[in-house]
């Protein structure tokens, strides 16, 4: 089973990933985690995509498609995968769609006022990479990780400025997708607006 979740920031993509990644037993594929790496590891491709994302614009397709592709090619596949943060246009969905073919293609939707809310309750780890929300997951003590004790900060990206430059983006690049999968009859759309639970017991009456 091949699935795409895609929606605006703050939507609750990537928890809804990993639940269904543990439901289903199939790789959880993150591009913000892959990004995060490079950036933690100071690469000079890590640092190319910290300008990128910092600036609140899309990493592109000649960047990413090379690192999915080869992320693809690996074991833990073969029985299926849920990519979460690609692909990010059309233009990358043709790529994924040249390497591979998905099952379902689902947009987590959040109106941009739910999306500016949640992530200003966003908290990281700059030293595990551990992401925090002090409303729905709070760290255990005030501002400082559960993990490793380092204190949390508020990312560059998911600075308002760098926020609604995202927002912006997804509008303009990233919805497209709905037709480009609608077209393919993949597609489904979940309001994230409701509670996790509520979300994961939505997408689970889609996928069979």
């Amino acid at each position: 089973m091949n699935i795409i979740i895609f929606g605006p920031q703050g939507s609750g993509k990537g928890t809804q990933t990993e639940i269904l990644s543990n439901k289903f037993n199939i790789p959880h594929i993150s591009t913000g985690v892959i990004f995060r790496e490079h950036i933690k590891k100071q690469t000079k491709l890590g640092k190319k995509i910290a300008s990128i994302i910092n600036n609140g614009d899309l990493v592109p397709g000649e960047i990413i498609d090379p690192i999915i592709r080869k992320r693809l090619q690996r074991s833990d596949v073969k029985n299926g995968f849920i990519l979460d943060g690609y692909p990010r246009d059309p233009a990358q969905a043709k790529y994924l769609n040249s390497i591979t073919s998905l099952n379902y293609a689902l947009e987590i939707w959040i109106s941009d006022k739910t999306s500016l809310k949640r992530i200003s309750n966003r908290r990281s780890c700059p030293k595990c990479g551990d992401v925090y929300h002090l409303v729905s997951r709070a760290p255990k003590n005030n501002n400082i990780c559960d993990h490793c004790n380092t204190e949390l900060i508020i990312r560059d990206d998911d600075q308002p400025k760098a926020i609604k430059q995202r927002l912006k983006i997804y509008h303009t690049r990233t919805e497209p997708l709905i037709e480009y999968y609608k077209n393919k009859k993949i597609f489904y759309q979940i309001s994230g607006e409701k509670s996790i639970a509520q979300v994961t017991d939505e997408i689970l009456k889609i996928i069979k």
